[in-house]
């Protein structure tokens, strides 16, 4: 994993195209030089780490203390090594509801972001590790999971979208509506979405009713609502 180096701002492109936000940090990894690199972006994007932790035990110590608007912590973390991170993370999630959490992966595994999204996709966003070397993926998915909306890596949604059973309502989507759904999933407003596909808003909103119609989804308000009810169905038995 890389980071971007560059005079003054390591993140500067980045955080011109982001109104960043006040927010409060507690980052959790167990290899220093990721961690060094991860609070150095987080810093140099506007953001205030307030403590790191190197395993999950202090990670959640940390968390409890400090109540950061947000927790980035890796899955695979000391004291087993195996899945602690992604553990520590969901007791966060259910001890400090108003604390968002942005976990990263190694590995591109559907079922952790699903078990943290659990019934509530406010204030939580899942990445491949790699991301955080794009510094804008990375900073924009900070900006969205410590507001309160979710982010989850496009290749996790891909692969959760590609997974069709027989006579999958999906089969019914156009291609268009295929790649609109993969967007609602990872988080994006229908202005989001509209800016990534470059076509105007009145025709994802079109998208979006014909999506919620063919999957037998109701429509929210919230955008996180509408995360909830894609991953709803997207999580269902193939």
């Amino acid at each position: 994993m890389g980071f971007a180096r560059g005079g003054g701002c390591l993140a500067a492109a980045a955080c011109a195209k982001l109104a960043v936000i006040s927010a409060r940090i507690v980052v959790g990894e167990d290899q220093p030089l990721v961690r060094e690199g991860i609070v150095r972006v987080l810093e140099e994007g506007g953001y205030e780490v307030v403590a790191v932790a190197a395993d999950a035990t202090d990670l959640l110590r940390k968390a409890r203390a400090h109540k950061p608007d947000l927790v980035v912590t890796d899955i695979q973390m000391p004291p087993d090594s195996t899945d602690d991170g992604i553990r520590a993370a969901k007791q966060i999630r259910e001890e400090l509801p108003d604390v968002g959490v942005l976990a990263l992966s190694q590995f591109l595994e559907a079922r952790y972001a699903l078990d943290l999204v659990g019934e509530r996709a406010a204030g939580v966003g899942y990445l491949l590790k790699d991301r955080v070397g794009d510094l804008s993926v990375f900073l924009d998915a900070v900006h969205r999971v410590a507001a309160g909306g979710s982010a989850l890596d496009p290749e996790v949604v891909q692969r959760m979208v590609g997974r069709q059973r027989r006579d999958s309502p999906l089969d019914d989507l156009t291609p268009r509506e295929r790649q609109v759904v993969s967007l609602m999933a990872e988080g994006r407003s229908n202005q989001g979405i509209a800016e990534e596909l470059i076509v105007t808003v009145a025709a994802v909103e079109r998208h979006v009713t014909n999506i919620f119609a063919k999957l037998g989804l109701r429509t929210a308000p919230e955008d996180h609502r509408r995360v909830l009810a894609v991953l709803e169905y997207l999580k269902r038995p193939r």
